[in-house]
């Protein structure tokens, strides 16, 4: 697979150089010199609260709200799957991520991105130092090239993350707790209470002002998290996420 070099510079201003290569439809990773990625799940270190919330609790928490919400969010649902289509996308997008123990698991979601993201991003980081420097850091851009205008509004809203109730009721995610991350970027991820929780829909990272937060940042929030989970912890998220919403700084 073809990859491209760049340069960033640091706080003393020295240029640092690093290696990305496309390994999947709209994300790049960064990799080292030998080209291999450390994907081994590491042990976990930061302890994890444990109980009756934790290991049934949650679960049965889950379950509940998605019965109780189902009557208004399938409707939606067809609704935006019906505008994608009409906008000549196919609305649906399936993507690896890593849960709980490692696991990888394939997660939906509402197409919000063109079909060629993957020639968008290295058109638009190419000779880009900004960007790139800020792709490296967050895993993410402020100003995306790839997101549709329709995809932009359900990202504002959350409303892209629906699907995921799919993973819920499978019991691949929860509705709170950690973002899920991507299989490439276990390299960049230097916590390991991530792994012993589901991923989450919501959680105090996607709350969070996550655009200026750096990715590393990440195994912080998880940390605490996990340390701190009860069913409280998790109504609070929750109703955090419902605010974040119609602040419009999406989740």
């Amino acid at each position: 697979m073809g990859g491209f070099h760049f340069s960033c510079a640091t706080s003393e201003g020295a240029p640092t150089h690093k290696r990305w290569c496309c390994i999947m439809t709209v994300h790049f990773e960064s990799i080292d010199q030998s080209g291999e990625v450390d994907v081994a799940t590491p042990t976990f270190s930061e302890p994890v609260r444990t109980g009756w919330y934790t290991g049934i609790g949650k679960r049965v928490f889950d379950l509940a709200l998605i019965l109780i919400a189902l009557p208004i969010v399938v409707p939606v649902m067809a609704v935006i799957a019906l505008a994608l289509i009409a906008d000549g996308q196919k609305p649906f997008f399936f993507q690896k991520r890593v849960g709980r123990d490692g696991r990888e698991f394939t997660i939906l979601k509402f197409r919000t991105m063109v079909l060629d993201a993957d020639e968008r991003l290295q058109q638009y980081l190419d000779g880009n130092e900004a960007a790139l420097c800020e792709w490296r850091d967050h895993q993410k851009l402020k100003e995306d090239p790839r997101v549709t205008r329709l995809g932009r509004a359900l990202r504002k809203t959350s409303l892209d993350e629906l699907p995921q109730l799919w993973n819920v009721i499978k019991g691949e995610m929860s509705l709170v707790g950690p973002r899920p991350m991507m299989p490439h970027q276990r390299r960049l991820y230097p916590g390991s209470a991530y792994y012993a929780m589901l991923p989450g829909i919501t959680g105090p990272w996607q709350v969070s002002a996550r655009n200026e937060s750096e990715f590393r940042a990440r195994a912080q929030f998880d940390t605490r998290y996990g340390q701190s989970v009860s069913l409280l912890t998790d109504i609070g998220l929750l109703f955090r996420t419902i605010t974040v919403v119609f602040r419009g700084t999406g989740c």
